[in-house]
């Protein structure tokens, strides 16, 4: 076992490391991050959209990342199977096991979106989370929770989930529970300092963490459910919204290639994330790019509700109306009009023309 100082030495390390990386940060980064902040800051929150809007997108997103997710382990599950199966019916042409991670990916990415506020980031949590990613699976019930007894390797895999290439070696199981410790430990104590971006403190743990691969199995699936509590609590509150996982499934090589170049580099005197960041940040944009618009015209009717879409389509099709000829021509209660009202001034679609009772709305 190591002695205090080496501990302390250990820790020293990682933030030296992280210091390195940050030096080395290209514009193109700064610019990327810059802009998902500015993303980040037109995102309407769910309190101020339909309840009923946020749990389809919701439920939709869980579906669409479980199958995503556990496609780039070698599942061959497709949405539709997904969505099949949560509702109980049976899919018999598939594994068991293919199954049994699906339905625990669902459950956990779940409870994550719905409980991310009461969650913390800390090496129980993550043992807790892979235990509950993989509490179906028969083949791991040995060794869910734990930290890897053996080596392992991470393995590009093809469409087929056959191996093609080892990526990197891993840290040695007998390093693993020092290693997943301080990286932790540095990982909480350096998002609450608020010293650094969340995001480069993300992208590091996530490099970090995958590199260490500290389980036996589970490990990405396990990287990308983690990448959506942080993003969260990063107040990133789009992340239930649109799917991370779908958009790493869709760049699958990319996501590879940039996890072999900067993990190759880690421990070399010319260490560089850079490639990992640009990826990890890239996807982080597109996932912000896509939340902004679904609150655009041409996705307007999976923000409203039935009947705000009923008061915006009136809208659509006058020169300029009142709360009152709103409320007479669509039968609609007033209260329910300046409702909607509010929210198609948030969203950006109507403008108000004049103040108190005399005010009207016309569209954008």
């Amino acid at each position: 076992m190591p002695n205090i100082s080496q501990k302390n030495t250990e820790k020293h390390e990682i933030f030296d490391n992280f210091a390195k990386r940050i030096e080395q940060i290209p514009s193109n980064i700064v610019s990327k991050i810059a802009k998902i902040d500015e993303l980040k800051g037109r995102w309407i929150t769910g309190a101020r959209l339909s309840p009923q809007v946020l749990g389809r997108l919701k439920r939709s997103v869980l579906i669409t990342s479980t199958g995503a997710s556990t496609r780039i382990e070698g599942s061959r599950l497709s949405d539709a199977d997904i969505e099949k199966m949560i509702r109980g019916i049976n899919i018999q042409k598939f594994t068991d096991r293919d199954k049994q991670e699906a339905q625990g990916y669902y459950e956990l990415l779940e409870n994550v979106f719905n409980s991310w506020k009461n969650l913390k980031l800390s090496e129980n949590t993550i043992k807790h989370f892979h235990q509950e990613l993989l509490k179906y699976v028969d083949k791991d019930e040995k060794h869910r929770g734990d930290y890897k007894k053996g080596e392992n390797k991470v393995h590009m895999l093809d469409g087929a989930g056959k191996s093609i290439a080892i990526l990197f070696d891993t840290v040695p199981a007998y390093l693993t529970p020092g290693k997943m410790r301080d990286l932790v430990e540095w990982t909480q104590k350096t998002l609450k300092e608020n010293k650094y971006h969340p995001l480069l403190v993300i992208g590091n743990f996530l490099v970090e963490f995958l590199k260490i691969h500290p389980f036996t199995d589970g490990n990405g699936r396990l990287s990308r459910v983690l990448t959506n509590l942080l993003l969260l609590q990063a107040e990133y509150l789009y992340i239930p919204y649109v799917s991370h996982e779908k958009l790493v499934e869709d760049n699958k090589p990319d996501y590879y290639i940039a996890l072999r170049r900067s993990q190759k580099t880690m421990g070399t005197k010319n260490e560089s994330i850079v490639d990992w960041l640009d990826f990890f940040l890239g996807i982080v944009l597109k996932q912000s790019e896509m939340a902004v618009a679904l609150l655009s015209k041409e996705n307007i009717e999976k923000i409203l509700s039935e009947k705000q879409l009923t008061v915006w389509q009136y809208i659509e099709k006058v020169k300029e109306a009142g709360t009152g000829d709103i409320t007479e021509n669509t039968k609609m209660a007033r209260p329910t009009v300046k409702q909607t009202l509010g929210v198609l001034l948030k969203l950006k679609k109507i403008e108000r023309i004049g103040l108190g009772r005399s005010a009207r709305y016309r569209k954008i």
